[in-house]
């Protein structure tokens, strides 16, 4: 048996061990063989969409998506009114909403606006109990609530108000993510007298349509049907009876050739993310099915901007003018991907037609090295991906290719990764000098891109712009579009933010993507998902 192979068998069996009930033959267990293990289990702390995924099993938000779109429905707020000229958010929380129990602890009351109030706050107040346990508050600080957010009241039990200090369009949407998932405050304060807050993030409880039952790094995260879920009755269209499944499994499968198999053998009955290589045997085999959709994402090369040479303007348009972007895509992605010519993705409504798709141009590069000082080239490090993801199938071949484009103008690029959490905490805390990564839009608009990954606030320690770049002027064209509900005004500014970044080259911006999942045909109810969410809601398994 070759070496591959053997490393897929030995992954399999183990899946098998832990997975138990998970074995064909044995459907009341779904298994979705997910790319990667989640940095967290906290919704408040999680920054990917692999993280987001697991989370929004156990978690509902005020308000959410709809599956499968970027259209916003009620959630665990059955209502909402704005007044104050867009200041002012009052929430109506339904009636009777249950949370999940667990070993330590069983709730005594439903959902209440002291729910609400906890899971914000937490965030929001650097002297919240709660503020500093389990890590950092990152995706909400990068979205600038800390300083749009003037005040959370409750009026009574169920009703809440957000209070803001200017108008944002921007803040509705942004609550459908899963930050904005409610927790329980009892659970909290009993874990806070019991001394165990941590416990908040490792045994998390939700009002989800699944309970957490465990996690084991590297292998599973597990889960068990919530009897008591507040939306069952199933909302017409999905699937209830026989089939429905009791129990739902993450296996974390970093490999795709393993996901691929597994797939196949019936020991997952979703993969994320099939290689491009391989899309063509998912549709030849009759068990499964192959599931795609444009997906609002971006991959990137980030160049940290505080670090010599790449705070030079002229190393950084060389390194955009030297890689062959088009030859990455139809190397890499093959038809399922496209050049980028910016941070927004073609199907953004405020994305830019006029601008060109970026030029590849060696002699224009090896002269801006000239320009420099740097005739002779210089090292760098480059950071690659360790696992697939939506935005980039092979961090690997990618990394491989741009230190090729770049040894051609004198760049010599050192190759270093690490694993996922690893990778990511490296980046986030400005360790690379260039890195790949990208983005996946949690929640359809532009904001989501230009904001959290490029603003100002985003570039300090922590945040998600990993370039640490900071523009006055764009940052004030993103944050001018956020207080206003006009798009016609709001495409406006950000085509000029694009413009911004386009002179200023922060990012090598790569490819944008549709997306793949390849599924077993005895699955109904799973749909792909514009927003990289992988939802289970009413999927069910007929084996």
């Amino acid at each position: 048996m070759t070496g591959i192979m053997t490393r897929i068998a030995a992954v399999a069996l183990a899946a098998i061990a832990v997975l138990g009930d998970a074995v064909p033959g044995q459907a009341r267990t779904l298994v979705y063989c997910s790319e990667g293990d989640p940095e967290a289990l906290d919704p408040g702390l999680v920054t990917t969409t692999t993280a987001m995924s697991v989370t929004w099993q156990m978690f509902n938000s005020l308000v959410e998506f709809a599956p499968g779109t970027t259209d916003l429905r009620p959630a665990l707020a059955e209502s909402w009114a704005v007044s104050d000229g867009g200041r002012t958010y009052d929430f109506l929380l339904r009636e009777g909403v249950r949370f999940h129990a667990n070993a330590r602890f069983t709730p005594s009351r439903p959902l209440e606006a002291e729910d609400v109030l906890f899971s914000f706050l937490r965030q929001w107040q650097p002297d919240h109990p709660y503020h500093r346990v389990g890590g950092d508050f990152a995706y909400f600080r990068d979205l600038g609530l800390a300083g749009l957010i003037e005040g959370i009241e409750r009026l009574d039990a169920r009703r809440v108000r957000f209070r803001l200090k200017e108008p944002d369009a921007t803040f509705l949407p942004n609550l459908a993510q899963a930050f904005g998932g409610i927790l329980s405050a009892e659970y909290a304060d009993h874990l806070m007298r019991q001394g165990t807050p941590e416990e908040l993030a490792r045994a998390p409880i939700g009002t989800g349509p699944f309970r957490f039952v465990d996690y084991r790094p590297g292998v599973a995260v597990r889960y068990r049907s919530f009897p008591q879920y507040w939306r069952r009755p199933r909302e017409a269209g999905t699937q209830v009876g026989t089939d429905a499944v009791e129990g739902l499994v993450f296996s974390i499968t970093p490999n795709t050739a393993v996901r691929l198999t597994k797939l196949k053998a019936g020991e997952c009955h979703v993969m994320a993310f099939p290689g491009t290589a391989d899309l063509d045997a998912v549709r030849a085999d009759h068990d499964l099915a192959l599931l795609s959709g444009e997906a609002l994402n971006v991959a990137y090369l980030a160049l940290n901007t505080t670090r010599p040479p790449m705070n030079d303007l002229r190393v950084r348009r060389a390194i955009s003018l030297a890689i062959d972007r088009r030859a990455i895509v139809e190397a890499v992605y093959g038809p399922a991907g496209t050049v980028a010519r910016n941070p927004l993705p073609p199907s953004s409504w405020a994305f830019d037609p006029d601008l060109p798709e970026p030029a590849f141009d060696r002699e224009a590069a090896a002269r801006l090295l000239a320009q420099a000082g740097l005739s002779d080239g210089f090292e760098t490090d480059l950071w690659y991906l360790p696992v697939s993801r939506p935005y980039n199938p092979d961090g690997r071949r990618v990394a491989d290719m741009i230190r090729a484009d770049l040894a051609r103008i004198g760049i010599r690029a050192r190759l270093t990764t690490r694993d996922w959490n690893a990778y990511r905490a490296a980046l986030y805390s400005g360790a690379p000098t260039m890195m790949l990564y990208g983005w996946t839009s949690d929640n359809g608009d532009p904001d989501n891109f230009l904001n959290v990954l490029l603003g100002c606030r985003a570039a300090e320690p922590g945040g998600a712009n990993l370039a640490r770049w900071c523009d006055p002027g764009y940052d004030a064209a993103v944050k001018s579009a956020r207080g206003t509900d006009d798009r016609e005004t709001r495409t406006r500014l950000y085509r000029e933010a694009q413009n911004r970044f386009r002179e200023a080259a922060p990012w090598v911006p790569l490819a944008h993507t549709v997306v793949h999942l390849g599924v077993r045909r005895t699955v109904e109810g799973f749909r792909a998902d514009p927003l990289g969410r992988a939802l289970f809601e009413g999927v069910t398994a007929r084996e």
